[in-house]
Protein backbone atom coordinates (compact mmCIF):
# COMPACT_ATOMS: atom_id res chain seq x y z
CA UNK A 1 0.00 0.00 0.00
CA UNK A 2 1.38 3.41 -0.67
CA UNK A 3 1.53 5.79 1.84
CA UNK A 4 0.58 9.80 0.86
CA UNK A 5 3.43 12.02 1.68
CA UNK A 6 2.41 15.63 1.51
CA UNK A 7 6.05 16.46 2.13
CA UNK A 8 8.79 13.85 0.22
CA UNK A 9 10.30 11.59 3.16
CA UNK A 10 14.00 12.79 1.68
CA UNK A 11 13.24 16.66 2.19
CA UNK A 12 16.43 18.85 3.38
CA UNK A 13 14.78 22.25 4.09
CA UNK A 14 17.16 24.56 5.61
CA UNK A 15 15.30 25.69 8.76
CA UNK A 16 18.22 26.48 11.30
CA UNK A 17 19.98 28.74 9.05
CA UNK A 18 17.19 30.62 8.56
CA UNK A 19 16.94 30.96 12.77
CA UNK A 20 17.80 34.52 13.20
CA UNK A 21 14.64 35.82 10.62
CA UNK A 22 12.56 33.18 12.80
CA UNK A 23 13.21 35.03 15.74
CA UNK A 24 12.82 38.37 14.68
CA UNK A 25 10.10 37.57 12.88
CA UNK A 26 8.34 35.85 16.17
CA UNK A 27 9.89 38.99 18.43
CA UNK A 28 7.88 41.70 16.22
CA UNK A 29 4.70 39.41 16.24
CA UNK A 30 4.54 39.08 20.23
CA UNK A 31 5.95 42.81 20.71
CA UNK A 32 2.99 43.96 18.49
CA UNK A 33 0.74 41.94 20.63
CA UNK A 34 2.12 43.05 23.65
CA UNK A 35 1.56 46.64 22.20
CA UNK A 36 -1.91 45.91 20.90
CA UNK A 37 -3.20 44.59 24.15
CA UNK A 38 -1.59 47.60 26.05
CA UNK A 39 -2.90 49.93 23.93
CA UNK A 40 -5.85 49.10 22.48
CA UNK A 41 -7.28 46.37 25.16
CA UNK A 42 -9.35 43.58 24.41
CA UNK A 43 -12.94 43.11 23.79
CA UNK A 44 -14.10 41.12 26.87
CA UNK A 45 -17.36 39.35 27.19
CA UNK A 46 -20.00 38.91 29.48
CA UNK A 47 -18.00 36.44 30.86
CA UNK A 48 -15.26 38.79 32.25
CA UNK A 49 -16.89 41.99 32.55
CA UNK A 50 -20.46 41.18 34.02
CA UNK A 51 -24.11 41.97 32.54
CA UNK A 52 -26.67 40.99 30.30
CA UNK A 53 -26.28 39.14 26.97
CA UNK A 54 -29.55 39.02 24.82
CA UNK A 55 -29.10 37.46 21.06
CA UNK A 56 -32.00 38.49 19.19
CA UNK A 57 -33.28 37.46 15.31
CA UNK A 58 -35.38 39.82 13.74
CA UNK A 59 -38.31 38.75 10.78
CA UNK A 60 -36.45 41.07 8.55
CA UNK A 61 -32.93 43.16 8.32
CA UNK A 62 -32.54 44.88 11.92
CA UNK A 63 -33.01 48.15 12.36
CA UNK A 64 -30.08 48.81 14.86
CA UNK A 65 -30.39 53.23 15.14
CA UNK A 66 -34.07 52.40 16.36
CA UNK A 67 -33.62 49.09 18.49
CA UNK A 68 -31.00 51.31 20.38
CA UNK A 69 -33.07 54.51 20.66
CA UNK A 70 -35.54 52.20 22.37
CA UNK A 71 -33.26 50.59 24.34
CA UNK A 72 -31.37 53.50 25.37
CA UNK A 73 -34.85 55.53 26.61
CA UNK A 74 -35.23 52.30 29.58
CA UNK A 75 -32.48 53.43 32.22
CA UNK A 76 -30.91 50.64 32.32
CA UNK A 77 -27.46 52.22 31.71
CA UNK A 78 -24.79 51.22 29.23
CA UNK A 79 -26.73 49.52 26.33
CA UNK A 80 -24.56 47.90 23.12
CA UNK A 81 -25.78 46.68 20.32
CA UNK A 82 -24.29 44.88 17.23
CA UNK A 83 -24.84 42.24 14.26
CA UNK A 84 -23.37 39.60 13.53
CA UNK A 85 -23.58 36.67 11.16
CA UNK A 86 -26.75 37.15 9.48
CA UNK A 87 -28.51 40.77 8.38
CA UNK A 88 -30.87 39.98 11.03
CA UNK A 89 -28.75 38.75 13.92
CA UNK A 90 -28.30 41.10 16.88
CA UNK A 91 -26.47 40.96 19.80
CA UNK A 92 -27.35 43.22 22.76
CA UNK A 93 -25.20 43.70 25.64
CA UNK A 94 -26.76 45.76 29.04
CA UNK A 95 -24.61 46.59 31.71
CA UNK A 96 -25.06 44.93 35.01
CA UNK A 97 -27.56 46.09 36.87
CA UNK A 98 -27.49 47.43 41.03
CA UNK A 99 -29.33 45.27 43.16
CA UNK A 100 -27.30 41.73 42.66
CA UNK A 101 -28.89 38.68 41.05
CA UNK A 102 -32.80 39.45 41.02
CA UNK A 103 -32.50 43.00 39.58
CA UNK A 104 -31.03 41.19 36.43
CA UNK A 105 -34.38 39.63 35.16
CA UNK A 106 -36.90 42.70 35.10
CA UNK A 107 -34.16 44.21 32.86
CA UNK A 108 -34.29 41.61 30.91
CA UNK A 109 -37.85 41.60 30.86
CA UNK A 110 -37.57 45.44 29.85
CA UNK A 111 -35.63 44.75 27.00
CA UNK A 112 -38.23 42.00 25.84
CA UNK A 113 -41.39 44.72 26.25
CA UNK A 114 -39.41 47.27 24.80
CA UNK A 115 -38.42 45.39 21.63
CA UNK A 116 -42.60 43.88 21.15
CA UNK A 117 -43.57 41.08 18.96
CA UNK A 118 -41.67 39.51 16.25
CA UNK A 119 -38.38 38.79 17.87
CA UNK A 120 -36.99 35.51 18.33
CA UNK A 121 -34.90 35.52 21.44
CA UNK A 122 -31.89 32.78 20.70
CA UNK A 123 -30.08 33.24 24.23
CA UNK A 124 -30.31 34.95 27.16
CA UNK A 125 -27.18 35.16 29.80
CA UNK A 126 -26.70 37.33 32.88
CA UNK A 127 -23.49 37.07 34.85
CA UNK A 128 -22.55 39.37 38.28
CA UNK A 129 -19.54 41.89 38.51
CA UNK A 130 -18.02 39.13 41.40
CA UNK A 131 -19.12 35.99 39.26
CA UNK A 132 -17.44 38.17 36.22
CA UNK A 133 -14.16 38.47 37.84
CA UNK A 134 -13.57 35.06 39.48
CA UNK A 135 -13.88 34.10 35.97
CA UNK A 136 -11.31 36.45 34.87
CA UNK A 137 -8.91 35.58 37.23
CA UNK A 138 -9.44 31.53 36.84
CA UNK A 139 -8.72 32.10 33.50
CA UNK A 140 -5.29 33.34 34.34
CA UNK A 141 -4.67 30.96 36.36
CA UNK A 142 -5.80 27.67 34.18
CA UNK A 143 -3.19 29.12 31.73
CA UNK A 144 -0.37 30.00 33.53
CA UNK A 145 -0.81 26.64 35.49
CA UNK A 146 -0.96 24.61 32.39
CA UNK A 147 1.91 26.35 31.17
CA UNK A 148 3.93 25.41 34.38
CA UNK A 149 2.28 21.53 34.20
CA UNK A 150 3.43 21.55 30.50
CA UNK A 151 7.14 22.46 31.45
CA UNK A 152 7.50 20.00 34.82
CA UNK A 153 6.15 17.44 32.08
CA UNK A 154 8.92 18.31 29.28
CA UNK A 155 11.79 19.13 32.15
CA UNK A 156 11.27 14.93 33.33
CA UNK A 157 10.63 13.47 29.98
CA UNK A 158 13.87 15.12 28.41
CA UNK A 159 15.94 17.74 29.99
CA UNK A 160 15.22 21.37 31.64
CA UNK A 161 16.81 23.05 28.40
CA UNK A 162 14.12 21.17 26.15
CA UNK A 163 11.07 22.31 28.64
CA UNK A 164 12.68 26.31 28.59
CA UNK A 165 12.62 25.83 24.69
CA UNK A 166 8.81 24.30 24.88
CA UNK A 167 7.45 26.79 27.22
CA UNK A 168 9.00 29.88 25.27
CA UNK A 169 7.29 28.65 22.41
CA UNK A 170 3.86 28.62 24.17
CA UNK A 171 4.22 32.05 25.36
CA UNK A 172 5.05 32.96 22.17
CA UNK A 173 1.41 31.46 20.77
CA UNK A 174 -0.68 32.84 23.50
CA UNK A 175 0.59 35.98 23.14
CA UNK A 176 0.02 36.49 19.49
CA UNK A 177 -3.23 34.35 20.17
CA UNK A 178 -4.27 37.53 22.26
CA UNK A 179 -2.81 40.06 19.95
CA UNK A 180 -4.35 38.84 16.94
CA UNK A 181 -7.68 39.22 19.08
CA UNK A 182 -7.33 42.66 20.34
CA UNK A 183 -6.43 43.94 16.69
CA UNK A 184 -9.59 42.41 15.34
CA UNK A 185 -11.79 43.47 18.03
CA UNK A 186 -12.78 39.69 18.65
CA UNK A 187 -15.07 38.91 21.48
CA UNK A 188 -12.65 37.06 24.16
CA UNK A 189 -14.59 34.97 26.85
CA UNK A 190 -13.78 31.57 28.78
CA UNK A 191 -14.50 29.70 25.14
CA UNK A 192 -11.59 31.65 23.97
CA UNK A 193 -9.75 30.64 27.35
CA UNK A 194 -10.38 27.02 26.46
CA UNK A 195 -9.21 27.64 23.11
CA UNK A 196 -6.39 28.91 24.06
CA UNK A 197 -5.61 25.66 26.62
CA UNK A 198 -6.69 23.51 24.00
CA UNK A 199 -3.80 25.44 21.77
CA UNK A 200 -1.02 24.81 24.39
CA UNK A 201 -1.99 20.90 24.67
CA UNK A 202 -1.81 21.00 20.67
CA UNK A 203 1.60 22.92 20.55
CA UNK A 204 3.37 20.92 22.68
CA UNK A 205 2.46 17.51 21.29
CA UNK A 206 4.06 18.58 17.86
CA UNK A 207 7.05 20.41 19.91
CA UNK A 208 7.55 16.93 21.60
CA UNK A 209 7.14 14.98 18.61
CA UNK A 210 9.97 17.23 17.00
CA UNK A 211 12.00 17.22 20.51
CA UNK A 212 11.98 13.41 20.65
CA UNK A 213 13.50 12.76 17.03
CA UNK A 214 15.82 15.17 18.16
CA UNK A 215 17.04 13.16 21.59
CA UNK A 216 17.47 10.19 19.27
CA UNK A 217 19.62 11.69 16.81
CA UNK A 218 21.25 13.41 19.35
CA UNK A 219 22.73 9.43 20.56
CA UNK A 220 22.55 8.47 16.65
CA UNK A 221 24.65 11.00 15.29
CA UNK A 222 27.92 11.81 17.82
CA UNK A 223 30.07 13.00 15.54
CA UNK A 224 27.06 15.32 13.66
CA UNK A 225 27.14 19.05 14.51
CA UNK A 226 23.96 20.41 16.26
CA UNK A 227 22.52 22.67 13.84
CA UNK A 228 22.68 20.20 10.61
CA UNK A 229 21.11 17.83 13.54
CA UNK A 230 18.49 19.80 14.46
CA UNK A 231 17.50 20.36 10.78
CA UNK A 232 17.63 16.80 9.97
CA UNK A 233 15.28 16.30 13.10
CA UNK A 234 12.76 19.18 11.93
CA UNK A 235 12.65 17.33 7.97
CA UNK A 236 12.08 13.53 9.53
CA UNK A 237 9.10 14.68 11.27
CA UNK A 238 8.28 17.30 8.52
CA UNK A 239 5.90 15.13 7.05
CA UNK A 240 3.92 14.15 9.88
CA UNK A 241 3.34 17.96 11.36
CA UNK A 242 2.16 19.11 8.06
CA UNK A 243 -0.17 16.01 7.78
CA UNK A 244 -1.42 16.63 11.31
CA UNK A 245 -2.21 20.51 10.93
CA UNK A 246 -3.68 20.24 7.51
CA UNK A 247 -6.42 17.91 8.95
CA UNK A 248 -7.06 19.47 12.09
CA UNK A 249 -7.36 23.08 10.04
CA UNK A 250 -10.12 21.06 8.06
CA UNK A 251 -11.90 20.29 11.10
CA UNK A 252 -11.34 23.75 12.21
CA UNK A 253 -12.75 25.36 8.89
CA UNK A 254 -15.70 23.84 9.02
CA UNK A 255 -16.60 24.80 12.66
CA UNK A 256 -16.05 28.27 11.64
CA UNK A 257 -18.26 28.61 8.62
CA UNK A 258 -20.83 25.69 9.32
CA UNK A 259 -20.91 26.01 13.42
CA UNK A 260 -23.04 29.35 13.72
CA UNK A 261 -21.83 32.38 15.87
CA UNK A 262 -21.55 30.33 19.36
CA UNK A 263 -18.30 29.07 18.64
CA UNK A 264 -17.04 31.22 16.10
CA UNK A 265 -14.94 32.66 18.61
CA UNK A 266 -13.80 29.19 19.34
CA UNK A 267 -13.17 27.55 15.81
CA UNK A 268 -11.14 31.05 14.91
CA UNK A 269 -8.77 30.73 17.72
CA UNK A 270 -8.07 27.85 17.37
CA UNK A 271 -7.38 28.29 13.51
CA UNK A 272 -5.00 30.64 14.38
CA UNK A 273 -3.25 28.81 17.19
CA UNK A 274 -2.61 25.80 14.88
CA UNK A 275 -1.02 27.94 12.65
CA UNK A 276 1.27 29.68 14.99
CA UNK A 277 1.56 26.22 17.21
CA UNK A 278 3.09 24.52 14.09
CA UNK A 279 5.42 27.33 12.97
CA UNK A 280 6.63 27.90 16.70
CA UNK A 281 7.27 24.01 17.14
CA UNK A 282 9.32 24.02 14.09
CA UNK A 283 10.89 27.90 13.57
CA UNK A 284 11.27 28.67 17.46
CA UNK A 285 11.44 25.93 20.19
CA UNK A 286 14.05 23.60 18.49
CA UNK A 287 16.19 26.49 17.10
CA UNK A 288 16.33 27.85 20.83
CA UNK A 289 18.28 24.10 21.53
CA UNK A 290 21.19 25.78 19.90
CA UNK A 291 21.27 28.65 22.36
CA UNK A 292 20.40 26.67 25.57
CA UNK A 293 23.39 24.32 25.48
CA UNK A 294 21.96 20.61 25.15
CA UNK A 295 24.25 17.68 25.47
CA UNK A 296 24.51 14.51 23.80
CA UNK A 297 23.83 11.88 26.44
CA UNK A 298 26.76 9.68 27.62
CA UNK A 299 27.43 6.50 26.18
CA UNK A 300 26.27 7.73 22.73
CA UNK A 301 27.10 5.85 19.99
CA UNK A 302 27.75 7.25 16.28
CA UNK A 303 27.14 6.16 12.90
CA UNK A 304 28.06 6.74 9.40
CA UNK A 305 27.63 10.74 8.91
CA UNK A 306 25.82 9.23 5.36
CA UNK A 307 22.90 8.04 7.36
CA UNK A 308 22.00 11.72 8.62
CA UNK A 309 20.41 12.29 4.91
CA UNK A 310 18.22 9.00 5.33
CA UNK A 311 14.77 9.27 6.95
CA UNK A 312 14.50 7.46 10.32
CA UNK A 313 11.77 4.84 10.10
Amino acid sequence: MRTLHLIPVDTKIQFIPWRKVFFAASTLLVLCSIGLFTAKGMNYGIDFTGGILIEVRTQQKADIAGMRSTLSNLDLGSVDLQTFGAPNDVLIRVQTQPGGDKAQQPAVEKVKDALGPGIEYRRVETVGPKVSEELFWDGIYAVGAAMLAILVYIWFRFEWQFGLGAVIALIHDVLSTIGIFSLLGLEFNLSTVAAVLTIAGYSINDTVVVFDRVRENLRRYKSMTLPELLNVSINETLSRTVMTSLTTLLALFALYFLGGEVISGFSFAMIWGVLVGTYSSVCVAVPLLLYLNVRRPRGAGSEDEKEAAEPAA
